[in-house]
């Protein structure tokens, strides 16, 4: 039973569509905006990393790993997956990231 992604060609946005056999043809629509306007494409994967492979890359610095705490680095990170997942950000998270930028940081974050 697949699970096929596809993205929409009128807003760009992408669906997933459940199939119950493989030969059945899908009867697909765009969830966002209803658009038949659809073409297949290779769903994504996740790729799970070593604590030992990550220190790797960004160096066992403590300097280097105080980076990834900064809500900048935090932000533009999500900006950059959600832009490449194809998905729209929701509204909640770009607000805070927009107010971390000017020095307003959510609760959690202002302790560390």
């Amino acid at each position: 039973m697949p699970i096929y992604e596809y993205k929409c060609r009128k807003c760009g946005r992408l669906t997933s569509v459940f199939q119950k056999t493989l030969s059945s043809s899908p009867d697909a629509r765009c969830k966002p905006c209803g658009s038949k306007q659809l073409e297949r494409v290779i769903s994504g994967f996740a790729y799970h990393r070593s604590e030992s492979a990550t220190l790797e890359d960004y160096g066992s610095e403590p300097k280097r790993l105080e980076d990834y705490k900064d809500p900048r680095q935090i932000g533009r990170w999500t900006e950059r997956k959600f832009k490449d997942a194809g998905i729209e950000m929701p509204e909640e998270a770009r607000k805070m990231i927009d107010a971390a930028r000017e020095g307003e940081f959510p609760e959690p974050v202002k302790d560390l």
